[in-house]
């Protein structure tokens, strides 16, 4: 029986609607966006809905996508745009076309019908990934995202530094080091929606690719 382990919070992240929905930043209402590291995908028919663009789901793990691809009839679609998902490493996603707009948020995924997920059924993103790679995760963002385009991130845990991990402590700093020069900061502020186990631990970062 399918079951979801406690990184599953049954909704898109809360930050991400407050920065989408608050008119400070004019996010494009048409195009392409991706969501690598979607897990099941509450994000993707969020942003889909959210902004009437079509939005793809990325992610390693092929039970994170049964799932979301379970949930399309439930969630469908809001406004025109459309959703759909990939079993595949972000880091091997080849450009066919560029996004207008790619959202990152560290989500550890779950296993479905495991008992207890294994390390390898754990996807994430930029603070799952070993610190020696986030150059190469900046490199792949800038490669898949127009100029003007935007990548939102979700600063998730503002921690204590400790060598332990995933998931890795972050800062704001962190993604500095490795986008800047492809990359300007357009917003950055702790978020007034966080989830009560957040709160204190996470800032919403924008991102504009010059």
């Amino acid at each position: 029986q399918a079951k979801l382990t406690p990184w599953d919070a049954g909704e898109s992240q809360p930050p991400l609607r407050e920065v989408i929905e608050s008119g400070g930043i004019h996010f494009p209402r048409q195009g392409r966006v991706l969501v690598p590291g979607c897990g099941p995908g509450y994000d993707v028919f969020y942003l889909a809905s959210a902004l009437n663009m079509d939005v793809l789901g990325l992610d390693v793990s092929e039970t994170a996508i049964t799932k979301a691809k379970s949930l399309m009839s439930s969630f469908g679609n809001s406004g025109t745009g459309k959703v759909s998902f990939i079993s595949e490493d972000f880091f091997h996603h080849k450009r066919e076309e560029q996004f207008d707009l790619i959202y990152d948020y560290g989500h550890v995924s779950f296993a479905m019908s495991i008992p207890e997920p294994s390390f390898h059924d754990l996807i994430s993103f930029f603070i799952v990934i070993p610190p020696t790679r986030r150059t190469e995760w900046a490199q792949q963002m800038a490669s898949l995202i127009k100029p003007q385009g935007y990548l939102i991130t979700l600063v998730f845990p503002i921690d204590p530094p400790t060598d332990l991990g995933p998931p890795f402590f972050v800062r704001v700093e962190h993604y500095e080091e490795v986008l800047d020069g492809s990359f300007k900061k357009v917003l950055d502020k702790v978020p007034t929606t966080s989830l009560p186990s957040h709160v204190g631990k996470e800032r919403i970062v924008v991102w504009e690719r010059i």
